[in-house]
């Protein structure tokens, strides 16, 4: 273990040894989203991209056990060789984010339209505590049970209340095929339109994003060729469009999963909405020079980018955290504050860890 003010970590028992060496602490990724780890100097940093590697991985069971370091690229690719995956379609695969580090910041991808977020599919971590104890929360084996999902508090939690170890998530069977749509959307009013009424038909979509600035709505299914090609037919009578070919479907999902779109090195904040804000928030975001919006999850999540220097217009209604970039790391109204306040208490009593509003 490094001696440095900064450590690194590469076994379970070293993270611990490293949460006991210093009175405040945070164990950190692969940087991918560095809002979310910017805290002040007095905070020892514990790096865990060396907390490698696929410890367990039970393909007939669908789940795996991974220490908290691993690439999510790494979990994607393994998966893919049993023709299984991550449904929520983890974010900054390719930019090398980390799988604790992504149940830290609890982000999902454009596939949690259909089948819900990463909190669906997390079924156990182990963790070192504010007192520097190895825990365990949940199992390696999917199973109904009463009382609190306790791993699910992790999600989200921006290692404010311990440092992950490792985590456990069940896993689905990759679709044969997908097919991406592209719908026309000349204004927001159409865009709101076809979030709504699309959720409630029977395509079961498997993704539905827009990117306001270019007019589209892109909706994915997913199953076998001959069902696309009858869905297919049924959305473009009600919606003009084309289909995009798998060349580019690639591309545009990698655009949307990377954040390609976004600006280079400027802000990147993400904004809990619900359809019927999504022209509040475009309305909003016209206010800020160089504003780059993306619109998710059939209109339950915003995405807003400005260029380096650039910052957020007052009047932020909306639930937010920012992923990159200087300003708060809770620019609008913070959601179940109470409770994460609740859970810190009682897992890091002494504060070890930064407070969740740092």
């Amino acid at each position: 273990m490094n001696t440095d003010k900064d450590m690194v970590v590469t076994t379970s028992e070293e993270l611990a040894e490293a949460v006991q060496s210093a009175p405040r602490v945070l164990a950190v990724g692969a940087g991918t989203k560095p809002r979310l780890s910017a805290v002040g100097s007095e905070v020892v940093k514990i790096s865990t991209v060396k907390l490698s590697g696929i410890v367990e991985y039970e393909p007939s069971e669908f789940t795996f056990t991974a220490l908290a370091g691993t690439p999510v690229k790494e979990i994607v690719a393994a998966l893919a060789e049993r023709g299984q995956y991550l449904p929520f379609d983890p974010l900054l695969v390719d930019a090398g984010a980390t799988i604790g580090g992504t149940v830290a910041a609890g982000l999902g991808g454009p596939g949690r339209f259909r089948f819900g977020g990463l909190r669906d599919f997390i079924v156990g971590v182990r963790f070192v505590d504010g007192s520097g104890r190895l825990m365990r929360m949940g199992g390696k084996v999917v199973k109904n049970a009463a009382g609190f999902d306790l791993p699910k508090f992790f999600v989200g939690s921006l290692g404010r209340f311990g440092a992950l170890a490792e985590v456990t998530f069940k896993v689905f069977p990759r679709a044969v095929t997908t097919r991406t749509l592209r719908l026309g959307a000349v204004d927001t009013a159409a865009m709101t339109t076809i979030f709504t009424e699309a959720a409630g038909q029977r395509w079961e979509l498997d993704a539905l994003e827009a990117l306001p600035i270019v007019g589209a709505v892109y909706a994915r299914l997913a199953g076998p060729a001959a069902a696309l090609d009858v869905l297919a037919a049924e959305i473009f009578s009600r919606w003009p469009g084309t289909a995009l070919t798998d060349d580019e479907a690639s591309k545009f999902w990698s655009v949307v999963r990377e954040f390609a779109w976004a600006h280079d090195g400027g802000e990147l904040v993400k904004v809990a909405l619900v359809p019927g804000a999504v022209a509040g928030f475009l309305s909003w975001t016209q206010a800020m020079a160089g504003a780059r919006t993306w619109v998710g999850l059939g209109g339950n999540v915003g995405f807003i980018s400005l260029p380096r220097g650039g910052t957020l217009a007052d009047g932020l209604a909306w639930p937010a955290l920012t992923l990159r970039g200087d300003g708060a790391l809770w620019p609008g109204k913070r959601a179940g504050a109470e409770v994460h306040r609740a859970v810190k208490v009682a897992l890091d009593p002494q504060g070890r860890f930064p407070a969740i509003e740092d």
